[in-house]
């Protein structure tokens, strides 16, 4: 073996085994198992023979994915946050220009993307339970405007975004593409890999705490249902259905959000000091686990900010390809208007200094409200300069993200 597969096997390793010392940590599994645990996630990533990481200024991309790999995460639950930026990366970039750009300018700054072919947030459930429960927020708080951006500007055609979502074609490019139901989980894996087990040993509830919790732990697995049942069918093509695919994925995340408020809310206010401490300290424990494997947390001013020239509005490149007349330039400076008051809307709603899992639900409350009604901005301003515009206005407009680089 080459030194340089030798060094991409190590990099591989040493991440799943710092999530296989999560696994040991919070299951309560020996030695054998965490051995065991770490040789399970090499295969399901398709091993050194399917999947190759690249170091490259401090990140480890995966070159290659199959379908299986996509599911394999979902089936362990939320894992390491490291290996799911990895995956969501590849699945990303599976489908965009045959997979052949290392990078895309819609990444997050975590390295993750908040757009995997016609899907907005995979990754849902588990960004917002790591953020509540954990206080591992690098998920979560990576959403914010450059996703709008991307949905207006969309870096995928209609042949990428068919691979994700139509019937698996021949050839080993398209097998390598996740489809949509991949992509979101399915009913088998049900709340796996949520903490209430943990929870439990944790706190060693009473009767009645224990009520409380199985009373959590259904609504937990509510949330779950919800947020899938808001999985696309079918890919949008044009930026008008893709705003519309984001209200509808932030919509069930909002009622997902509040769903579980109620009992959460009850169960933790039975707690005692000792017992509020205990999951402090579990807590912790898991942002030290995920520190230690890479998933570093996002810094409370980033909030899902991204480089300025990579969503800089093009102007020029608008005025070429649709020559606007008067009508069109006014209604497309109050689009331009609105994504300003979008980004005035989710740079002062940041993320708070939440300490408590009720504080920390709220403030997911209160960012899902932000995102929604900037969405909600963007969208309606949208429509009025879409119907301005003739079909073949429209069909150059769609293109201006597919046609650029990272």
């Amino acid at each position: 073996m080459s030194k340089t597969r030798i060094g991409i096997a190590v990099v591989i390793v040493a991440t799943l085994l710092s999530s296989s010392a999560l696994a040991r940590a919070r299951l309560g599994i020996g030695p054998l198992g965490v051995a065991r645990f770490a040789v399970t996630r090499i295969l399901s990533l398709g091993g050194l023979h399917h999947a190759r990481a690249v170091q490259r200024r401090g990140q480890i991309r995966l070159a290659s994915l199959r379908p299986q790999d996509v599911r394999s995460v979902m089936d362990f639950g939320p894992g390491n946050p490291a290996v799911r930026r990895q995956v969501a990366a590849s699945a990303a970039l599976a489908g965009w220009h045959g997979g052949r750009t290392a990078n895309g300018w819609w990444r997050h700054g975590d390295g993750g993307y908040g757009w995997v072919g016609p899907l907005f947030w995979p990754f849902a459930v588990y960004d917002i339970h790591d953020y509540t429960v954990w206080g591992d927020g690098i998920g979560f708080w990576n959403y914010g405007y450059p996703d709008i951006y991307a949905a207006i500007f969309a870096p995928y055609g209609p042949e990428e975004l068919a691979a994700y979502a139509g019937p698996g074609p021949h050839g080993r490019r398209h097998r390598r593409v996740p489809r949509l139901p991949q992509l979101c989980g399915d009913d088998r894996s049900e709340i796996a890999g949520l903490p209430i087990d943990q929870v439990r040993e944790a706190v060693q509830p009473n009767e009645a705490q224990r009520a409380a919790l199985d009373e959590l732990a259904g609504a937990l697995s509510s949330a779950v249902q919800m947020i899938r049942a808001s999985c696309p069918a079918q890919a949008a093509f044009t930026a008008p259905g893709r705003l519309a695919v984001m209200q509808q994925r932030i919509g069930a995340m909002m009622q997902a959000a509040l769903a579980v408020q109620p009992p959460l809310v009850k169960f933790y206010d039975l707690l005692d000091d000792e017992q509020e401490a205990q999951l402090n300290a579990l807590a912790e424990d898991r942002r030290k686990m995920s520190a230690a494997s890479g998933a570093t947390q996002a810094p409370a001013q980033q909030c899902g900010a991204a480089q300025p020239a990579v969503l800089r509005w093009p102007v020029d490149e608008i005025e070429a390809r649709l020559r606007p007349n008067d009508t069109q330039r006014a209604a497309l400076k109050a689009l331009q208007d609105a994504n300003a008051r979008a980004v005035g809307i989710l740079t002062s709603d940041c993320q708070p200094d939440a300490v408590t899992l009720p504080t920390r639900l709220d403030a997911v409350n209160g960012r899902l409200a932000a995102m929604q009604q900037a969405v909600y901005l963007v969208s309606a301003a949208l429509e009025g300069f879409y119907a301005t515009l003739s079909d073949e206005q429209k069909a150059q407009f769609e293109t201006i993200g597919q046609k650029r680089t990272s």
